[in-house]
C-alpha cells in the first residue's frame, strides 16, 4: 500500500473512557480527564459514544478540540432522543440543538454517525427516514448504520445516494461465528467508508447484569473477519477519498490491539504505548499534582 492510499484510512477506538485500560493502556496515575490527550497521541481518531446520551456541554467540546492534534479527527453519534425516542420523527428542534452543541468541534468533526435501533424497520419507519434526511445540513457528513436487515433494498441505496449518507458496515457477528468471514450486505452509497467492528454485544453482561470481561487484553481473535474487512477495504480504496474504522472492546476483548492488528493487514504500523510510555516520570506525576 502507498502513502497516499495510508493516508486515506484512519483507525481507533469507538470511545476512549475505559477503566479496563488503565494500566494497559493508559498510565496508571494518568486521570480520566487526559486520556482523550493521550490517546490522542496513537489514533488519528475516535468516535464519540456519549453523545449518544446526551449533547455535550459546550466547555466539554472546546476541551476535545484543544487537547487533540491538530489532525486529530472525530466521530459523534446522534443522541439516542433522535434515534431511538424519536425515531428520526419530529426532531428538528433536537436536531439542530445538537449541531449548534458541537459546531466548536466542526473543524475536527468528519462523520455524524445515526445508529438506529434494530426495531426500526421499514414498514413503518420509510417516510420517516426520507423526511429526516432531506432535511439533514450540508455541512456535515452524515454515515446511517441499519440494524434491521428489512433495509437491505436498492431503493434504501439510491436514498442514500441521493442524500449523500454513507451505509455504515458493521460487524456485530456472533463470537461462536468468529472464524467465519462475515457475510454482509455492503453497499458503498458515498466517496467515504465508516466501518464499526462491534463484535458480540451479548459477551458485555450475564444474565443478572454483571459484567462478564474485563478488556484489557485479545479474549477472541476474529482472525478471518480482520482479514475480510482489510480486502474489503483495499477492494474499494481507490473508489474513495477516506475510510473510517472503529472498533469495539467486545470485537475481540480490547479495541487498542484490534486497531493494531487491522492496521498491519492493510499494510501499515499503529504503535501503542511500550510499557515505560504507560508509567508517568517523576516530573509528569509532580505536574499533575500541582494541576490537582
Amino acid at each position: 500500500m502507498n502513502l497516499t492510499d495510508q493516508q486515506k484510512i484512519r483507525i481507533g477506538a469507538c470511545a476512549w473512557s475505559f477503566d479496563d485500560w488503565r494500566r494497559v493502556f493508559y498510565p496508571q496515575d494518568l486521570p480520566g480527564s487526559r486520556w482523550l490527550e493521550f490517546y490522542a497521541n496513537y489514533f488519528p481518531a475516535v468516535e464519540v459514544d456519549s453523545t449518544f446520551y446526551a449533547a455535550p456541554a459546550e466547555k466539554t467540546v472546546r476541551r476535545w478540540v484543544e487537547m487533540t492534534p491538530a489532525g486529530f479527527r472525530f466521530a459523534c453519534k446522534l443522541p439516542r432522543e433522535i434515534t431511538h425516542s424519536c425515531r428520526l420523527r419530529d426532531c428538528t428542534v433536537e436536531l439542530n440543538s445538537f449541531l449548534r452543541a458541537i459546531e466548536p468541534i466542526a473543524p475536527k468533526l468528519q462523520v455524524i454517525l445515526i445508529q438506529l435501533p434494530p426495531s426500526f424497520a421499514p414498514k413503518d419507519a420509510k417516510p420517516a427516514l426520507r423526511k429526516f434526511l432531506a432535511q439533514l445540513p450540508r455541512g456535515f457528513r452524515f454515515a446511517i448504520e441499519f440494524r434491521h436487515a428489512g433495509w437491505h433494498r436498492p431503493q434504501i441505496i439510491g436514498l442514500l445516494e441521493k442524500y449523500r449518507v454513507c451505509w455504515v458496515w458493521a460487524d456485530t457477528t456472533p463470537l461462536n461465528e468468529r472464524n467465519l468471514a462475515p457475510f454482509e450486505f455492503l453497499p458503498r452509497t458515498t466517496d467515504f467508508l465508516y466501518l464499526r467492528l462491534l463484535g458480540d454485544y451479548t459477551t458485555k453482561y450475564d444474565v443478572d447484569g454483571g459484567h462478564v470481561h474485563h478488556y484489557e487484553k485479545l479474549l477472541w481473535r476474529r482472525e478471518a473477519a480482520l482479514e475480510s474487512w482489510s480486502l474489503k477495504i483495499e477492494r474499494h480504496l481507490s473508489e474513495v477519498r477516506n475510510v473510517w474504522a472503529f472498533v469495539s472492546n467486545h470485537f475481540e476483548g480490547f479495541a487498542p490491539e484490534t486497531c493494531q492488528r487491522l492496521a498491519r493487514r492493510l499494510g501499515f504500523d499503529l504503535p501503542l504505548p511500550s510499557e515505560s510510555e504507560k508509567t508517568l516520570s517523576e516530573q509528569e506525576r509532580s505536574q499533575l499534582d500541582l494541576q490537582l
